[in-house]
């Protein structure tokens, strides 16, 4: 893409990660380190079940290592801070001036092909969700500390301020919003800090992005459609301040670098997606205006008219490892 942007040509297919990771399965997050990618993964392909790595390859493409999750017998050095060290792997952000990464955990390739409804009505897959956020030694990649964050935290965002040593996740089964931060002994803690919405009617929170000032939360519920507002000036005890319906789906929410414009896709999972009988309004691309205080709807692409597939992951901006913040163009891909 250096070359031109807006017409990126392919470099390289990697056919062998399932192999040469020693057995990852379901590449997830791709995260740019210096000189480095590291794609989490979210299962395995010995039982298919929630235990896996993150793999380091270099720009070329090329394999470096596999970094196995931390679990019981196998915590690599971590300290088990709670109850819970189930080996789950979703998320990846860095602090690199903290000389820390942070990961979260979803679930294995038995519960994500799963139909959603034959799932949720089974006790044993409920029960192989992922419970923690692990923080690893950057450099190192070797796990520091395993945090308990129950019922399944998926998104990982990290606050953009010097001196803001924080991120936030939410968890999936339990509707929660949690705070990841390092306290005034310099060790990470969890807690929980916000409920989203009413737990028992599994609105499904997915996809979060901070504002540029550290002020704001978006958080997309994908199962009733909606995006809350959260007032995060003081993050250990966030707000909501209001909530839109985007469609009778939405998942990724990600947002222009002065925070004027937000912009949300739809799918999950294809599995787990809505079908078109649903409703109008189910997959599709969509652009806001956003004034500080209420969104104001500029455009729809709607993916099935269009014949374009289930829009899922997207960026708009970036902030660099480093501080410096670059606008970059959107990307759009189809969900599995």
């Amino acid at each position: 893409m250096h070359t031109d942007p807006a017409k990126p040509t392919l470099h390289k297919v990697i056919e062998n990660f399932v192999s040469k990771s020693g057995g990852v399965v379901g590449p997830h997050t791709s995260y740019a380190l210096p000189g480095r990618m590291m794609i989490t993964g979210l299962s395995n392909n010995k039982d298919h079940g929630g235990r896996t790595g993150m793999v380091e390859y270099t720009n070329a493409g090329d394999y470096i290592a596999t970094h196995w999750m931390p679990r019981d017998g196998a915590l690599n050095g971590a300290e088990k801070s709670g109850k819970f060290a189930g080996g789950y792997g979703y998320d990846l952000r860095a602090f690199p001036r903290r000389n820390v990464m942070v990961t979260s955990s979803f679930t294995g390739w038995n519960n994500y092909m799963m139909n959603l409804g034959t799932m949720m009505a089974s006790p044993e897959a409920m029960a192989q969700f992922g419970n923690t956020v692990v923080i690893w030694d950057l450099h190192a990649r070797t796990p520091k500390k395993v945090l308990d964050v129950p019922g399944a935290p998926l998104e990982i965002r990290c606050a953009w301020g010097a001196k803001h040593n924080y991120c936030f996740t939410t968890t999936a089964l339990t509707s929660e919003v949690w705070l990841i931060f390092e306290d005034e002994n310099l060790e990470w803690q969890s807690k929980k800090v916000a409920d989203i919405g009413d737990a028992s009617k599994i609105p499904l929170p997915v996809d979060i992005s901070i504002t540029a000032d550290d002020n704001l939360l978006w958080v997309n519920t994908w199962n009733d459609g909606l995006a809350r507002l959260f007032d995060i000036s003081d993050p250990h005890h966030p707000k909501q301040i209001s909530e839109d319906k985007i469609g009778e789906q939405v998942n990724m929410v990600s947002q222009s670098w002065d925070g004027k414009r937000v912009y949300f896709t739809s799918s999950l999972l294809t599995n787990w997606d809505k079908k078109e009988s649903t409703g109008a309004d189910l997959q599709y691309f969509k652009i806001y205006d956003f004034d500080g205080k209420k969104l104001d709807h500029k455009l729809t692409i709607d993916f099935l008219a269009e014949k374009l597939g289930y829009p899922h992951q997207m960026r708009f901006g970036a902030y660099s490892l480093y501080g410096m913040n670059a606008p970059q163009e959107a990307s759009l891909t189809s969900a599995r």
